[in-house]
């Protein structure tokens, strides 16, 4: 199998290459305005064909960055960005919107087709005050044929003196709005793309459908109007609280994928308690028929990662 490469700009950011193209680049130190909540993202993200499968900062969700793990009720906090819904208020602009900011690189290296990341961060309330700490480790491993996986994994433990009630929109009276996790945004032109689950395909319906894994398959715009298709799988890891999660999906207006574990139903961590998530991405070109063994893929890319954060 091929090798990749990582080229670290210090101090904020590092990129994944396999060959010539570069998969990945991961924005740890983002400069990021304080109502779109500052966080660490993933973007650009491209198959192994070079084709661009994530989209930063639209116009319609400035906060939207890539792919991001991005939660918008952490109490009365905000980590997502812009407005919070306020239940019977619809959408308010509050002094709520934290930032997750990096403390220190725990880990990074190389290892044939395999690259990874550990880092530490801060989860700090508009007002300045400290609610989570987080450990978190990225990894990116290339997969036979012309893929490749994205694994996520994170332990996030309570600091704020209090307990924590993690939710969604939905948690807080918008219906079908349960939003909030490891958040995926396509590019424009997918809008309209296909829904994969593993018991079917659709598009905005399967909203709220439970499931360990959803892919999304787009198309992208070339020269002859005809365009290539791509697909990226999620896979949500069987130990995640409130596993197998109900999904945020969008197809109309535009792309995106979500399993959300906060979706209807809010998930309480006592003060000094931890709690641990992790997920995979793959991406590929192609279509429907491939999405299947790609998230299998991804669960093996999930396996090897073990019971360690990460192979280093």
């Amino acid at each position: 199998m091929s090798a990749v490469t990582v080229r670290h700009d210090l101090g904020s950011a590092l990129t994944v290459s396999a060959g010539d193209v570069d998969l990945v680049r991961y924005t740890y130190v983002p400069d990021t305005p304080r109502r779109e909540s500052p966080k660490p993202f993933l973007h650009p993200v491209r198959t192994r064909a070079g084709r661009l499968v994530s989209l930063f900062r639209p116009h319609d969700h400035v906060w939207h960055k890539g792919i991001a793990w991005s939660l918008p009720n952490v109490g009365d906090e905000n980590f997502w960005g812009g407005p919070t819904y306020v239940r019977g208020r619809s959408y308010v602009q509050l002094d709520n919107n934290g930032a997750q900011r990096h403390r220190r690189v725990v880990d990074i290296g190389v290892e044939g087709g395999t690259a990874w990341f550990a880092h530490e961060l801060d989860w700090v309330a508009q007002a300045g005050r400290t609610v989570l700490t987080e450990r978190r480790t990225l990894t990116a491993s290339l997969l036979p044929g012309a893929a490749w996986a994205l694994t996520f994994d994170t332990t996030m433990t309570n600091t704020s003196g209090g307990d924590i009630a993690f939710g969604s929109p939905t948690t807080k009276g918008r219906e079908n709005a349960g939003y909030g996790g490891f958040f995926w945004r396509g590019p424009r032109s997918f809008t309209g793309g296909t829904v994969v689950a593993p018991d079917g395909v659709g598009g905005d319906e399967l909203r709220g459908r439970r499931g360990e894994w959803m892919a999304f398959v787009g198309r992208h715009d070339d020269e002859t109007g005809e365009g290539a298709e791509s697909a990226v799988v999620v896979v949500d890891h069987v130990d995640n609280p409130n596993h197998p999660p109900r999904w945020f999906v969008r197809s109309e207006g535009f792309a995106c994928l979500n399993p959300a574990p906060f979706f209807s139903e809010e998930f309480v961590l006592a003060d000094g308690d931890a709690m641990r998530f992790r997920c995979g991405a793959g991406i590929a070109d192609g279509g429907v028929a491939d999405v299947a063994a790609l998230a299998d893929a991804v669960r093996d890319a999930l396996r090897r990662t073990g019971d360690a954060q990460g192979p280093g």
